[in-house]
């Protein structure tokens, strides 16, 4: 999933940028541009990491940079009023889509997320110590929070009245934003920028799940014949989702709802099981136990209301005033169910490393 979503919106945006240029032909067609990153993805998952990873990430991350000080420069000169977070603190969705738990669902990249968890088998090949963790896993969720948010505001502050969103929703918007917010080259960098981010996701996302697989069935990777049966289908399946949107065949909307659910149901996961691994060592706990109760609340509600999940049956979907009910209460049962079975769980870990002691 994570593969596919940031397969499909950096060939759309590359598509847009180059398009904006005066380019025909097959240079503004989806389908080889996705082409191409598939197959930058098919190399990076195949190759060691030092080999392009260590060496494209800097060059991306002066992108990022100045994408992010670009937009957030060119938003605060632009002369727009920026609107007032507590002037605007209601549901104002196009659709009447309701904020809990859509909005954290849909907001999968953030200080929780699932898939940046999937990196570990990555990370953890490439760091010299644990402690090297904390600076680069923390770092990373502050930094890109801030990059969200320059964003968020600049949505708002240039897009909130509604002008030039017709029809927009990803790749336009955020080639409106750079173009409003910063001319010439700097445009170009800022587009670049927001295409580096979910390109060096899918990457990695790639190589951990094969890194992943291996681990599992103990299949060394020492061989180019064992890393090529494992890339195969692994990038087969990103290949056909991806491809199977480019032309018309999956809704991408469909695709990302599904990622951004099971990211943030693996979120969850990850976070109860870092707070039995506290538990283990005696450390506090709570800080990965309670994101974790919040996050089996979230992601059981949108499983109960969503339309692509349990949604779909009317009497449960968040349209039917009752259906929306039932979906929060079940949502919050499940994760007091599970806070109570992990309490328990922790006590008797306790108990037992006391009695050893």
């Amino acid at each position: 999933m994570v593969g596919t979503v940031f397969a499909v919106g950096p060939a759309g945006l590359l598509v847009k940028l180059i398009g904006e240029s005066g380019a025909t032909g097959i240079w503004v067609n989806k389908v080889f541009w996705l082409a191409v990153i598939l197959i930058y993805y098919f190399i990076a998952t195949f190759i060691s990491i030092d080999k392009i990873i260590g060496k494209i990430y800097p060059l991306f991350g002066i992108c990022l940079i100045i994408m992010a000080v670009g937009v957030c420069f060119g938003t605060l000169t632009s002369g727009k009023p920026m609107p007032e977070i507590f002037d605007h603190f209601t549901n104002m969705h196009m659709k009447e889509m309701p904020i809990w738990s859509f909005m954290f669902i849909n907001v999968a990249c953030g200080a929780i997320s699932g898939f940046h968890a999937t990196q570990s088998p990555l990370m953890a090949r490439c760091l010299k110590s644990e402690r090297q963790g904390h600076f680069v896993f923390y770092g990373a969720m502050v930094a890109e929070g801030i990059i969200a948010l320059i964003w968020a505001a600049a949505a708002c502050t240039l897009l909130g009245d509604g002008a030039n969103t017709t029809g927009a929703g990803g790749p336009d918007t955020v080639f409106e934003i750079s173009k409003t917010t910063m001319k010439g080259i700097g445009m170009v960098l800022a587009v670049l920028g927001v295409i580096a981010c979910p390109i060096t996701s899918g990457d990695t996302a790639f190589r951990s799940a094969r890194l992943t697989i291996a681990d599992w069935f103990k299949i060394d990777q020492g061989s180019w014949k064992n890393r090529l049966v494992l890339c195969i289908p692994v990038l087969g399946v990103g290949a056909i989702l991806g491809f199977g949107n480019a032309l018309g065949k999956i809704n991408y909307d469909v695709i990302w709802r599904y990622f951004s659910w099971s990211n943030q149901t693996l979120a969850m996961i990850v976070l109860w099981a870092g707070a039995m691994f506290l538990v283990q060592n005696k450390r506090n706990y709570w800080i990965c136990a309670a994101p974790a109760t919040f996050m089996s609340a979230v992601s059981m509600t949108y499983f109960m209301m969503a339309d692509e999940c349990l949604g779909a049956i009317d009497a449960l979907n968040y349209k039917n005033p009752t259906g929306y009910t039932i979906g929060v209460v079940v949502g919050l049962i499940f994760a007091a169910c599970c806070l109570f079975i992990f309490l328990r769980a922790a006590k008797k870990v306790t108990a037992k490393a006391a009695k050893v002691a």
